[in-house]
């Protein structure tokens, strides 16, 4: 019923391969997040992720071995043979935050802010001119 990316579908998948999800190329936002919580969760700097409503996102394999750390309505769900983070329930489990880094095909959208900076690592310097919100950006 979709135009465009709304009818596409993408794959993606843990490190072990596992857990394999699809979601539809229907993104509605996508930031770099630098919060301490997403530093830990993927071990890296920050975690770019995408937004999209959470029945758009659909576990084609491995459904059984998720790791859910975190409530039914919001949670990180992780693989629980290699520990990839594949995506975050969020927004009262209206909405997944996708973690980008296991999408295996390219998405249309890409990070256009960075989130959270007032909690970055002290190691790390943004060196791009994307605009920096301390927390989550209003609106």
């Amino acid at each position: 019923m979709g135009s465009g990316h709304d009818d596409r579908r993408l794959m993606g998948q843990c490190y072990c391969g596992a857990v394999r999800y699809q979601v539809q190329d229907a993104f509605v936002y996508a930031a770099n997040c630098h919060c301490s919580q997403c530093r830990r969760t993927t071990g890296s700097a920050f975690k770019p992720f995408a937004g999209i409503e959470r029945e758009k996102l659909t576990v084609v394999q491995g459904a059984g071995g998720l790791l859910i750390v975190g409530e039914p309505e919001g949670h990180d769900a992780h693989c629980a043979a290699c520990g990839s983070l594949l995506y975050s329930v969020v927004r009262e489990g209206a909405f997944v935050h996708v973690a980008m880094g296991t999408l295996v095909d390219a998405p249309a959208i890409r990070p256009n802010k960075h989130i959270f900076v007032g909690s970055k690592a002290p190691w790390f310097e943004i060196t791009d001119d994307l605009p920096q919100y301390r927390e989550f950006p209003e609106g």
